[in-house]
């Protein structure tokens, strides 16, 4: 510790009592996976919402007395508990499904340093001692890489919630034999990303893949000079940028892929809506069985007759057995003009009999009617103290 210096002292202190937490963190996380072994062994859910208010309630009481906000104490605990939740989920459904291996080969967009290569990273370290990368060109060879036994998983982005869908991926869902067997949400912050000593308004052209600028445009609109360059992926224009090496270009990417090239944030938090968040799907050659203590999401894809209230009928059957609906998307049908195809995703497990039963009153309603998977659900419920 430094006593001639207080303010490097205080920072000492400061970085000591860090080291600690992330100490006990750890210690939390191997309890978190004890929790999930009795858990398995008792046949109990997962997530406990009641038990989890009840804990938010007395922290937030707790903290109080040490003059702590109740919405920064709420905050944190509720990203803590989710880590404590997804850990237990993934432990879980490995017993149904004991095959997976203890590395797989995971396909995604762009080279290392995408939001996709991130959403990669983060699935396998829930799931996997370690995975091999696979950077594609476009989101045909991602499904191809695993239809062809080169990929044991594809991980690809289907919905933003500044920019909406992405619809190539949609489209390539009606063509393929692979199955949905996870989601991921992942946070995006996308970031100015330099070479060297540059300035916004130096800047002449910046590159991305079309979804950053679209989800940006805001921010984009207030530089007119700026010529705008499309890539493959928010990695492919770091690396451009990295190699060109000069004050007059830039990026548009997230601050750990700009960090892999050597690249620095010029400025942040460029996004339309404050919370900008890319949902990812993962998909392998084979579907998975979920376990019933874990809360599933199952995805099919429909299409109705062209009568009047067609499509309201499919829907009422759902609502008939208390399916949620969290995801409606149409698409038109290759080959048939005027004709859509429906994708619904919907909280239900495939195994449970209401879901079975549904699919069942489905089917003679509808022209065609496919299961694209069902899987453990990512968005664990941020609980709120009463």
């Amino acid at each position: 510790m430094n006593s001639e210096n207080p303010l490097l002292a205080l920072c000492d202190k400061i970085s000591a009592l860090d080291e600690q937490l992330l100490t006990l963190l750890a210690q939390r996380h191997a309890l978190a996976v004890e929790v999930a072994e009795a858990k398995m062994a008792t046949h109990r859910p997962i997530h406990d919402i009641d038990r989890e208010r009840d804990l938010l309630e007395h922290l937030v009481s707790l903290g109080k007395s040490h003059k702590l906000d109740a919405h920064y104490i709420t905050r944190l605990f509720q990203q803590i508990i989710e880590d404590s939740v997804l850990t237990q989920q993934a432990l879980l459904q490995k017993q149904p499904n004991n095959t997976n291996p203890h590395s797989a080969c995971i396909a995604f967009l762009g080279p290392k340093g995408s939001y996709s290569h991130l959403a990669s990273r983060h699935y396998a370290a829930r799931h996997f001692d370690s995975f091999i990368e696979s950077g594609c060109l476009k989101f045909h060879d991602i499904f191809n890489q695993v239809e062809i036994d080169q990929a044991d998983y594809a991980v690809l982005p289907v919905e933003n919630t500044t920019s909406g869908s992405i619809t190539d991926v949609y489209d390539l869902l009606q063509q393929t034999s692979l199955s949905i067997v996870g989601e991921i949400t992942l946070p995006i912050d996308h970031c100015v990303l330099v070479s060297g000593n540059a300035t916004l308004q130096g800047i002449e052209t910046v590159y991305s893949h079309p979804q950053p600028f679209q989800q940006c445009s805001q921010f984009i609109n207030r530089y007119l000079h700026w010529k705008i360059e499309y890539t493959e992926s928010t990695a492919a224009a770091m690396e451009k940028v990295a190699a060109m090496n000069s004050p007059k270009v830039a990026a548009l990417g997230s601050e750990a892929g700009g960090n892999i090239y050597s690249l620095q944030v010029l400025e942040r938090n460029l996004a339309n809506q404050r919370q900008n968040i890319t949902r990812f799907i993962v998909l392998a050659r084979k579907p998975i069985e979920v376990s019933l203590q874990i809360p599933a999401k199952t995805t099919l894809i429909m299409t109705t007759g062209q009568q009047a209230g067609a499509l309201v009928e499919a829907l009422l059957v759902l609502r008939k057995h208390n399916l949620t609906m969290s995801k409606l998307e149409s698409r038109p049908i290759n080959g048939n003009p005027w004709q859509e195809m429906f994708y619904i995703d919907f909280q239900g497990n495939l195994r449970n009999d209401d879901v079975q039963e549904a699919l069942r009153e489905l089917a003679p309603i509808t022209r065609s009617l496919k299961v694209l998977g069902c899987y453990p659900g990512e968005n664990v419920v941020a609980v709120d103290p009463q």
